[in-house]
């Protein structure tokens, strides 16, 4: 059975969806104002192996994951290139899905811009206003987290920390891994040259925070088996996506939150200040294929942080083929034998399986099944278990997508 450790509450959890016959599953998508790096596809290649090990498991997923096209950093940026928020965030999310397709990311059912649900954002702040958990202050909207009894649970919170006098943070994002301990913004009133609409809450924009909430409400009812992102979004983020969707629903927004740690480069933050920012042309320019390049970022435990440098690189790399040689030699064994061997086809299933059950670690998975393949005697196999294993082998590259 998949256990898989769960933000809210802390610990691990035996995995069952909140419905019977399908998963729902919502994961953060990219800010686009900005091209995608390896450090972005490591947590969405966690999130596509995730979803790959529930269908491999037997259960259907039902999985959304929303582009970030509205926000500060956006006009930004924008205003730096002279050009359009529309033009700049369209070309990142071409790429982004250009090499989504590379790296065999499986293409979520929904796949909406934050800019298609300015409806739902309305929507959804016109009821806040009505329960007095949201107000207006100088043409912006704000949520007070205090009228919400649950708020920083995700985190783990201290709120006895919680300033006494009201303070408001204006901004959608602001550096640094802290917490704003006051109320958050979920509107931006008009400002001269930036997109903004004309809706019944007035002329503006939805905030960052009030975006993936409603995605979520636009296109899924009742609560979610699995909400995802990356570790960074644990501070000034996930908690207010939680608040705000279970202020007008009432029930939970999700059963389970995983959380995925960061990659860092030879044991240092990713940043352009250090100038030590690679995207996945960089790999390939180094002469590693896509495949190679998926199994790195996959191949660790994702609550546990990846280091990028040269070596691990080439060593997880080295692995990988070293595999691919000998299911080279498993699979000429086999031949064009039609039959297979269950116990053998059992048992390289099971090698990788206990790894993946336990908390989705596909470094203990993978090893595990090296380990077991390794550990075969070629003369000795017979050709039906050698078919065993190609056909065993073959089911598990449904998740890892790098075997074959």
């Amino acid at each position: 059975m998949l256990r898989v450790f769960n933000t809210l509450g802390k610990k691990l959890e035996v995995f069952r969806p909140v419905r019977h016959r399908r998963a729902d599953v919502f994961t953060c998508g990219p800010s686009v104002y900005q091209k995608s790096h390896i450090g972005n596809f490591r947590t969405f290649l966690f999130e596509d192996v995730l979803v790959r090990y529930l269908e491999y498991s037997g259960l259907p997923v039902k999985r959304g994951m929303n582009f970030t096209d509205i926000e500060d950093k956006a006009f930004e940026e924008a205003r730096k290139r002279r050009t359009s928020v529309k033009d700049l965030t369209a070309e990142n999310i071409k790429d982004f899905i250009r090499e989504m397709r590379l790296l065999k990311m499986k293409i979520p059912d929904y796949l909406p811009r934050a800019s298609e649900a300015v409806d739902e954002v309305v929507k959804i702040i016109k009821q806040l206003l009505t329960r007095k958990i949201a107000y207006r202050y100088r043409g912006n909207v704000y949520f007070d987290p205090l009228k919400y009894s649950r708020f920083g649970e995700l985190y783990g919170l201290d709120m006895t920390r919680w300033p006494r006098e009201k303070r408001r943070f204006h901004r959608d994002t602001y550096p640094g891994m802290r917490w704003n301990l006051g109320d958050f913004i979920l509107w931006h009133g008009y400002k001269e040259g930036e997109l903004d609409w004309d809706t019944p809450i007035g002329r503006g924009r939805p905030s960052w925070n009030i975006q993936d909430a409603s995605l979520v409400l636009k296109h899924y009812r009742g609560t979610l088996s699995i909400y995802c992102g990356g570790i960074d979004n644990l501070f000034r983020h996930h908690d207010y996506t939680r608040a705000i969707v279970e202020s007008v629903r009432p029930y939970p927004m999700a059963k389970f939150w995983l959380h995925c740690h960061h990659l860092v480069v030879e044991g240092q933050k990713m940043s352009k200040s250090k100038g030590n920012i690679y995207y996945v042309e960089d790999l390939l320019r180094d002469g590693y294929t896509a495949d190679e390049i998926r199994f790195f970022l996959i191949y660790g435990h994702y609550r546990k942080k990846l280091n990028y440098t040269k070596e691990n690189v080439e060593s997880a790399t080295e692995r990988l083929r070293n595999l691919r040689r000998k299911m080279e030699m498993i699979r000429r064994k086999a031949g064009r034998k039609s039959e297979v061997d269950r116990e053998m086809l059992k048992r390289g299933k099971d090698a990788f399986q206990r790894g993946m059950d336990d908390d989705l670690n596909v470094e203990k998975a993978f090893d595990q099944l090296y380990e077991f393949i390794d550990g075969i005697e070629l003369e000795a196999l017979k050709p039906e278990a050698a078919s065993g294993l190609i056909k065993g082998l073959k089911q598990v590259d449904e998740v890892l997508k790098v075997l074959f």
